[in-house]
């Protein structure tokens, strides 16, 4: 492996959803309709769904296996509900982790009054089947990682003030998306939306002058 950095901008990633039943998506690896043989994955990132629904609007019951799913509320609540009976709320702060194992289904939705935006992050699981699991950290603080041992990776919260900074984790794939605010990451300048994909335990440092909100994934394969 040598060392890449692959910068992904916010507008290329694949419009989806259905906008007449209020929901807005955008893809930022092949998904449904949307096939590239060239972006099925990253490390074990599979998909990273920005999701945009509209008060009343969701995802209807709908089934999923073999995968972690990892979602990161940005504004409004979300409603999950699952086949294993978990019934949850989850606001800007919390993480939501869906372990679907061998097989589990689920409801998302927007019951509140505001518009909802979420991101939704897939990754493959070291060992796949096994039984679904569900978790819910509440109001997780800055700097503190976020451990998903099922699928060789970890999450990173960052949200920097003016003027911060922060070192990306040396790792072999390091993939990191701006949710709110802009960064620099060397000579790039990064926007909310945009992405980069590193390899090959670069060492680098995210910069922002105006302040910013970083969701950044260290995986080991």
């Amino acid at each position: 492996m040598y060392r890449v950095i692959d910068v992904r901008r916010s507008g290329d990633r694949y419009p989806g959803g259905e906008p007449e039943a209020g929901i807005e998506s955008l893809h930022a690896f092949s998904f449904g309709p949307h096939y590239d043989p060239d972006n099925l994955r990253f490390g074990a990132i599979l998909a990273c769904n920005e999701e945009h629904l509209a008060p009343g609007a969701g995802f209807d019951e709908h089934p999923h296996s073999h995968t972690e799913i990892i979602t990161w509320v940005v504004t409004g609540e979300l409603t999950h509900r699952d086949s294993t009976g978990h019934e949850t709320v989850v606001r800007p702060g919390d993480v939501q982790r869906l372990s679907s194992g061998g097989g589990v289904r689920h409801v998302e939705r927007n019951d509140g009054a505001e518009p909802l935006t979420f991101l939704q992050m897939w990754l493959a699981p070291v060992d796949p089947g096994g039984d679904p699991l569900y978790e819910v950290v509440h109001g997780i603080a800055d700097s503190t990682p976020y451990d998903v041992p099922a699928a060789g990776a970890m999450l990173h919260v960052r949200r920097l003030t003016a003027g911060e900074r922060t070192a990306l984790p040396v790792a072999p794939y390091v993939y990191l998306h701006v949710v709110h605010g802009g960064v620099r990451l060397g000579d790039v300048r990064l926007e909310p939306g945009d992405a980069v994909r590193i390899t090959d335990e670069a060492a680098l440092e995210a910069s922002t002058t105006e302040g910013a909100h970083l969701l950044v994934w260290e995986m080991s394969r």
